[in-house]
């Protein structure tokens, strides 16, 4: 029993699936940040010209501001040309970037809408189940893992800086197009470097997150048990269904017996009631037909609403074991049936001119 209880069976689809539903999914931010942070270096690549064009302008806006006494006016403009200038610059690369946030996200889970994560959930204000949730491994592993990554940047972030630095006082002497250029290019090697360092930091990350997600979401032997049980349905429930459908198809069988034109019996076992309606069917019809109880049940209702009832055993049988309810006779036993009609209603039950 133990056993049963102890989450040791991978989940199922249906559980991943409810888990989706709840806003539960397995993804790294991490991914999201190498994403957004490639599209962002692609775009600033694409991008630099236009970028440099602006900031040149805004250098030749300020210098030509040199000689014009400071007033609030003057501030208000600088201010709103300094903006604009920094809305057109950075609003392209900010769309961007949203849009690389969602294709890091759609990309790791597909597309998944729910609001059930927007569901104010006020147990996460208790401060006492707060304080241990602080202390958890998966948040111990998530310290030193930001710690980790952040030495890892901040070192190989000085290792450049400091070797661009000692360029500084030859860059000093180009043109700012020509210093321009040398940041563009400083900035792509130390974007690449930082690419590649985060690339494999959020691999790992990717991993854990996916282990630790499939971990959370393991079932135990009863759990799966069960999850098949809800998805068949319970049998004693079926076999209840089953027994109302088949109570409910005997009642629209019985209700058919009193239109019938014969009975065809066994005579004690097998009962047959045949109609024949030339407006409506080529052939007679089986309206009703039933073995042991069944067969007792449909005789009686015959007697009771004066249908004739007629012994032809072998006819009989091979009428139940060929033909469903509601269906026309085979052409192979159309002669013996008709021979049976006839005979009805030559004893003058029923008159049927046509057939």
């Amino acid at each position: 029993m133990a056993d049963d209880m102890e989450k040791t069976e991978e989940p199922t689809s249906k559980k991943i699936e409810d888990a989706r539903l709840e806003g539960n999914v397995a993804k790294s931010q991490d991914i999201i940040g190498v994403v957004i942070l490639f599209v962002a270096i692609l775009a600033l690549i694409m991008m630099f010209t236009f970028i440099t064009d602006h900031v040149l302008n805004l250098t030749r806006y300020y210098f030509s501001l040199m000689n014009q006494p400071l007033d609030r006016e003057l501030m208000f403009d600088m201010a709103l040309v300094t903006f604009r200038e920094f809305l057109i610059m950075a609003l392209p690369i900010s769309i961007i970037v949203a849009v690389a946030g969602v294709i890091g996200t759609v990309g790791q889970i597909g597309f998944n809408f729910t609001t059930k994560p927007l569901t104010p959930n006020f147990s996460k204000l208790d401060p006492i189940k707060g304080l241990g949730n602080m202390f958890t491994l998966q948040k111990v592993l998530e310290s030193i893992k930001i710690t980790l990554k952040s030495f890892t940047a901040l070192g190989v972030g000085f290792l450049f800086f400091w070797f661009y630095i000692k360029e500084l006082p030859i860059v000093a002497l180009f043109t700012l197009q020509d210093q321009m250029g040398w940041l563009r290019d400083k900035a792509i090697v130390l974007a690449a470097v930082m690419l590649i360092i985060i690339t494999v930091y959020a691999l790992f990350d990717l991993f854990i997150t996916r282990k630790q997600y499939f971990d959370k979401l393991k079932m135990s032997k009863q759990e799966v048990k069960d999850e098949m049980k809800n998805m068949e349905g319970d049998p004693h429930i079926k076999a209840k269904i089953r027994q109302i459908q088949m109570q409910a198809a005997r009642k629209r069988m019985m209700s058919s017996v009193p239109t019938a034109d014969v009975v065809i019996t066994n005579p004690t076992h097998y009962a047959v009631a045949i109609k024949y309606d030339e407006t409506k069917h080529w052939a007679p019809v089986v309206v009703a037909k039933g073995v042991d109880n069944i067969a007792i049940q449909i005789k009686k209702v015959a007697r009771e609403n004066g249908v004739h009832i007629v012994q032809n055993p072998p006819l009989a049988r091979s009428l139940y074991a060929e033909v469903d309810i509601d269906r026309p006779i085979p052409d192979m036993l159309f002669a013996a049936v008709a021979e049976v009609l006839a005979y009805v209603y030559k004893m003058g039950k029923k008159r049927k001119d046509n057939f």
